[in-house]
């Protein structure tokens, strides 16, 4: 458990306060609760665009980096597909650079044409570097294109394509701005040697002023359960065939989703698993092969990706891993294997609460769930879940008119 206080402004603006006073530093971390989620078709990629202008400038603060580099401090983001979080961690005695910097690209970001356009070549190149011009890099492209039909999850956080950041128009940036990276569409934690009264001081000093939103989020369409299987195949220049076959799961705090989390565990994690064991030690087409999920607010996908051995084929290698799956459907879980997957489970959430800025982190993500506690009760949750539990869900979702595969092909 992560001890916690929280408070809101009148803006809507949440605040957590986790206190500790063993440490020198602090942390100040900023979830906005918008990812590729929130965007639409021809304006994809405006999430991850936007992490990058919140380093440019702001009215008071030419440049975020050098600001924040004089007291000592560092700073990074991350975006993906449900949020958009951004992090100080400094000194705990220049708490409040952090509190001036994140108030001031809140309230009033540079959209100049010049930074509009700096950025939007850094976007650009980042996408022609890892998606276009590396082995594999487009592998989820497809892979979103293939299994969703209507849900914002059918692209990546970069974005479907490069046109879409090409015709980006000041309008576009300036409306996506304003509709999402508003006080009340944030939850704010403030972690270190601080305190709940000097927290609630500075919150209110440089947020307490600083408008809620005032332009409705547009809605998201939501995906119909698939019925019947879908395929793809891509031809690239790569040195070996590989495989990709998704399944339609639960969302984040939906029934199955946990039960989702200890399958792939199980089938799929690390060096003694099912399929490590099965198809790449005692067998010769797999080359590597994982089992994973995406761990999404809205429902997501059960991901199996393996690359093969010289020769082999994408085709062959899904057979393998199907009668590999079929027979963990039809098999029992035992005690050792469950307990195996729950004790590292609980070895990773130890290991992350370790520093600082991960709890900050896992406070704020629970948070912007509803409840900042679920970071410990959803742990909890899962070290219950009984093995017959997780065979029924496996049932459930490892259907083949679920499925949608990827064939990747090398010219």
């Amino acid at each position: 458990m992560i001890n916690y206080q929280k408070f809101v402004l009148d803006n809507g603006l949440q605040v957590l306060v986790h206190e500790d006073h063993g440490t020198k530093i602090a942390v100040l971390n900023i979830l906005y609760k918008v990812g590729s989620r929130n965007e639409i078709k021809g304006k994809t990629g405006l999430a991850h665009y936007f992490e990058h202008l919140m380093f440019g400038s702001s009215k008071n603060v030419p440049v975020f980096d050098t600001a924040l580099e004089k007291v000592g401090g560092s700073c990074n983001a991350f975006t993906n597909t449900d949020i958009t979080n951004f992090y100080i961690t400094l000194p705990a005695a220049n708490i409040e650079t952090a509190f001036w910097l994140e108030s001031d690209r809140m309230l009033q970001l540079n959209l100049s044409e010049k930074t509009i356009e700096t950025q939007r070549k850094v976007v650009i190149e980042e996408f022609k570097q890892r998606y276009l011009n590396q082995p594999y890099g487009d592998v989820h492209h497809h892979i979103r294109k293939l299994a969703y039909d209507t849900h914002p999850y059918q692209w990546p956080t970069i974005g479907a394509n490069l046109e879409d950041i090409i015709n980006y128009k000041r309008e576009d940036v300036e409306e996506f701005y304003f509709t999402h990276y508003r006080p009340d569409n944030a939850v704010m934690v403030v972690a270190g040697d601080v305190t709940l009264e000097q927290v609630k001081h500075l919150a209110e000093k440089w947020f307490g002023d600083i408008p809620s939103g005032q332009i409705p989020k547009k809605t998201i369409n939501q995906e119909l359960p698939q019925a019947s299987k879908k395929t793809a195949t891509v031809q690239a220049d790569v040195p070996t065939d590989a495989l990709y076959k998704v399944y339609h799961m639960p969302a984040k705090m939906q029934d199955g989703y946990l039960e989702s989390d200890l399958i792939t565990d199980i089938i799929g994690f690390g060096r003694s698993s099912i399929l490590e064991q099965q198809l790449v030690k005692n067998g010769n087409i797999f080359a590597s092969i994982g089992a994973y999920i995406y761990g999404t607010v809205d429902p997501g996908l059960m991901v199996f990706s393996g690359k093969m051995e010289k020769g082999q084929t994408a085709e062959n290698a899904e057979k393998a891993l199907d009668e590999v799956v079929q027979a963990f459907l039809e098999s029992s879980i035992s005690n050792e294997t469950l307990t195996k997957v729950k004790n590292q489970a609980e070895a990773m959430k130890t290991y992350e609460s370790v520093q600082i800025l991960n709890r900050a982190m896992s406070l704020a993500y629970y948070a912007h769930l509803g409840d900042a506690d679920l970071y410990q009760t959803e742990y909890e949750k899962k070290t219950q879940i009984p093995a017959d539990q997780i065979l029924d869900w496996a049932r459930n979702i490892l259907r083949e008119e679920n499925s949608s595969v990827l064939y990747y092909k090398g010219t």
